[in-house]
């Protein structure tokens, strides 16, 4: 699409065609109603200048060609079909395509910076296991780093620019079902042993209708998201929906925005009409960050028109938000923006949804309470802010269980369990970890254990923290959330430095463990600032602990950003993170 002077113009935001939220019996048919609008995606460099506008006709148009191309190569019905999740049209339009052609796409994750080439092809190689796809296409740029890893697996490879190319005959198309298999979701943490959770047409348009009306879609609402489309936040919640909610979207490759991070708040600035827009914590934390230094924000930005500032996929910190806020308050940004949620890939994404505009709502709840502990009284209580992640989406069901089934009343910190339409059909090939989270009532209703700790208050859920990361130490919890924000408020460190976990001691004993990101060169001060994260972890613990420096970046993150402190702990243990020698 172009203007009279050649240049590229941007999908509309408003269409003549009536919205409909994901009201539909497959995903195909969802994307064959978009299609007779005029909305659709839009792709830009790093520097957010508008690169390709891509109509959902033309994406429908290229993924039906797809699908009879996958057809002609012998892809059949059930079959998976791994693809690199790269954030452009090919990707878009062979995702598309494998479900026009009944098979299953697997979003598999780009290379990151941690862990190098052979980092990566191990974690593609188990993933490829995992799937069992009959074919893997990938961007020609990393074709070494995933033959070697399809090599592995016995896996055809084959570069989407080459299979575009290829011929795509007629033929007759499967017919789809809303109970048939969408596509396979792998969580963000699933390396050593991946869980794809297999999604089905209802589930997925059931959570998208969940999302639509949630976020109370305008019919002038226009998105903007750097968020990778291997995630199910990127894929779900910023390309999935906005096709079957028809929304007009700018998007920015996620490794561009790792680069300049305030190229994300120009697209938003630039783009007329931009409302709504999702990140982690992380990317609202180092967006403030990176602007502390510029006197310049009310010329730069104008953030007036965002409504839906959505934050979800990791733990939502009030104080990295409020210094969102400080930072761009001159720009027009609204606090009442914020828009808490809770999600993830189980569910096919959304669990809860903060109801836009009551923005971000916390409470101050004592630590001992949380994690189950009776309360020194010769120590001043200690607090921590836990933010309120909204309400159930359409059709979900949340209840806050204890350790023996039993529901627990509003305020009482327990297990997450949800049900719904939108929760998963089954792990890939995998019915003990299936059977391990789906858990039968008394009644014979199957809930997901989400294995996440919270409460509900009021109808809203408050989520604490991930059962499987708490610190139990001489019989006493502690989150380790606490122990890294503890840890966080001496200066100089970021969101995302600090890693802890429990270890075992020499004497067979359970210690606590930080990691910690150090850019400090001299020696002295090394030992000097070792020596007070020491203390300062000892007086949120009580307890000896074993601090280590490390150098800036090593802590490994998660597909999606989050910061893995099981695999942290693996590596650590493994050797393979070397930690600072202070003798020296």
């Amino acid at each position: 699409m172009t203007d009279s002077t050649g240049t590229a113009v941007p999908t509309p935001n408003e269409d003549a065609l009536e919205r409909r939220f994901a009201d539909f019996g497959t995903f195909g048919e969802a994307l064959d109603y978009a299609a007779r609008g005029k909305r659709g995606l839009n792709f830009h460099d790093p520097r957010g200048t508008l690169e390709r506008v891509y109509p959902f006709a033309e994406l429908r148009e290229d993924a039906l060609a797809m699908a009879r191309r996958l057809v002609a190569a012998g892809i059949a019905p059930g079959d998976r079909v791994a693809l690199i999740a790269e954030t452009n049209p090919q990707f878009a339009a062979l995702f598309c395509g494998c479900i026009y052609a009944g098979a299953w796409p697997v979003p598999l994750p780009l290379p990151t910076t941690f862990g190098g080439a052979g980092g990566y092809t191990s974690q593609l190689t188990v993933q490829l296991s995992s799937c069992d796809p009959k074919v893997l296409f990938y961007p020609e740029e990393i074709a070494r780093l995933v033959h070697d890893a399809a090599e592995a697996r016995s896996v055809e490879a084959i570069a989407w620019e080459d299979f575009a190319t290829r011929d795509a005959p007629d033929c007759a198309l499967p017919e789809l079902a809303p109970d048939d298999i969408c596509y396979l979701q792998y969580s963000s943490g699933s390396t050593r042993f991946p869980h794809g959770v297999a999604v089905t047409h209802a589930s997925l348009l059931n959570n998208l209708r969940g999302h639509g009306l949630g976020m109370k879609l305008e019919a002038q609402d226009r998105c903007v998201s750097w968020l990778p489309w291997y995630h199910d936040m990127g894929l779900v919640g910023c390309l999935l929906s906005v096709i079957a909610n028809q929304v007009s979207t700018d998007y920015l490759k996620t490794e561009h925005f790792a680069r300049r991070p305030l190229a994300w708040l120009d697209m938003i600035s630039r783009n007329p009409g931009t409302t709504l827009s999702y990140s982690p914590t992380f990317g609202y934390d180092i967006c403030a960050r990176r602007i502390s230094s510029q006197s310049s924000v009310s010329e730069r930005f104008d953030l007036s028109r965002w409504r839906v500032a959505g934050n979800g996929a990791d733990m939502i910190r009030p104080d990295v938000m409020q210094n969102f806020v400080n930072a761009f308050t001159e720009a027009g940004f609204r606090a009442s923006a914020f828009t808490p949620s809770y999600g993830l890939a189980e569910a096919t994404l959304a669990v809860t949804i903060m109801p836009p505009g009551e923005g971000i709502r916390v409470e101050l709840v004592e630590e001992e309470r949380l994690s189950g502990s009776a309360r020194d009284l010769s120590r001043p209580a200690r607090y921590r802010a836990i933010v309120n992640c909204g309400k159930p989406v359409i059709d979900m069901e949340v209840e806050i269980r204890g350790e023996d089934g039993t529901e627990r009343a509003d305020h009482q910190i327990g297990k997450v369990w949800c049900r719904g339409p939108s929760v998963m059909h089954s792990y890939f090939r995998d019915p003990e970890a299936t059977d391990a989270c789906m858990v039968a009532k008394e009644n014979g209703d199957v809930w997901l254990d989400t294995g996440d700790m919270g409460y509900m208050a009021d109808g809203y859920l408050f989520i604490v923290g991930r059962a499987k990361d708490m610190i139990i130490i001489n019989g006493k919890n502690h989150w380790p959330q606490d122990i890294e924000w503890a840890v966080e408020q001496l200066p100089g460190f970021n969101h995302g430095d600090i890693a802890a976990f429990a270890i075992e001691t020499e004497d067979g004993a359970e210690a606590p463990a930080v990691l910690v990101h150090c850019r400090v060169s001299d020696p002295d001060e090394r030992r000097k600032l070792h020596n007070q994260i020491r203390d300062k972890v000892q007086s949120v613990t009580g307890t000896p602990c074993v601090v280590e420096l490390v150098p800036p970046r090593t802590l490994p993150r998660t597909s999606s950003g989050k910061l893995s402190r099981a695999k942290a702990k693996k590596l650590y243990l493994a050797g393979e993170i070397a930690p600072f020698d202070l003798a020296a």
